[in-house]
């Protein structure tokens, strides 16, 4: 099987996955190098980037050498789970939009903004004009359900969420035309079928082999999943996406499984070099 070509974990993706993957359980420094360690990141690098997590709120101490999920990154690890059950969000298309304005807020401080554009992000918001960001209203809960949602992740409270019906044929057009749904239809079939051929072939790969490569393509393809805008028919095809997603599914639980074989031993000394031997941990979206 020939390896895979996405880029290595940087120390802090690696230790919020991990916090991640925990499902509210406690990651100890020693597994966060032991992980990193394998994947060629240095010790130090690690515990520079437990320190900078913990004083930026992302992570938080519960107990000498442990660390949780931090009030910083809680509501978005919350949000970013979704992915699991995203196609139980979505509903009939009317072929109304959900709307979003941010004209009127400042664009000075360049923390909330990014906060502001990562939320629109993650619900799949398109900027149709300056300051006017729209999706197709075809989720459940309709504009109070994005409202929340997207205040929740960053957006701020004085911008307006609400559904538009009667665009005229010109805009109609132009908001139809905001995503790229060739490509992200083609995106589907390539991830579905290469972590569909990957599960035939896992058992040929040794433990850490197979450990690190399920990290790398499974954090891809749920960084995929993740930013999808669960648009409707007849803008993707929503039958590639449901497959791509049950794939991904599949794919996510066979790195739980490797990660949960390979941990133990990653605790243990290794006589190999940190630099030669591939990390494990169950593939999961980065916060950043």
């Amino acid at each position: 099987m020939g390896s895979t070509h996405t880029m290595a974990p940087t120390p802090k993706s690696l230790i919020l996955n991990l916090l991640l993957a925990a499902n509210g359980a406690a990651l100890s420094a020693s597994d966060a190098v032991a992980s990193a360690g394998l994947f060629g990141i240095r010790e130090n690098s690690v515990r520079v980037a437990l320190v900078r997590l913990n004083a930026a709120g992302m992570i938080q101490s519960c107990g000498r050498g442990a660390y949780l999920l931090g009030p910083q990154a809680a509501s978005l690890a919350e949000d970013l789970s979704f992915w699991r059950d995203a196609e139980q969000r979505v509903c009939a298309w009317s072929g109304a939009w959900l709307m979003a304005c941010t004209t009127h807020l400042g664009r000075s401080e360049r923390g909330p903004l990014r906060q502001r554009e990562r939320a629109l992000a993650l619900l799949g918001f398109k900027a149709l004009a300056d300051g006017l960001y729209v999706r197709p209203d075809n989720l459940i809960g309709h504009a109070e359900l994005a409202r929340e949602r997207l205040h929740k992740l960053g957006l701020d409270t004085e911008a307006p969420v609400f559904v538009a019906s009667d665009l005229d044929a010109n805009l109609d057009r132009r908001a139809r035309h905001l995503w790229r749904t060739t490509e992200r239809n083609q995106a589907y079939v390539r991830t579905q079928q290469q972590l569909t051929q990957w599960l035939a072939q896992a058992h040929q790969l040794d433990t850490e082999a197979a450990a690190r490569e399920s990290y790398l393509l499974g954090n891809e393809a749920i960084r995929q999943l993740v930013f999808d805008p669960l648009l409707p028919e007849p803008l993707v095809d929503v039958a590639a996406r449901r497959a791509c997603h049950r794939a991904v599914v599949e794919f996510d639980a066979e790195g739980h499984r490797i990660w949960q074989t390979l941990l133990p031993s990653l605790r243990m000394p290794h006589t190999s070099s940190p630099a030669q031997t591939p990390a494990s941990a169950p593939p999961e979206q980065p916060l950043h």
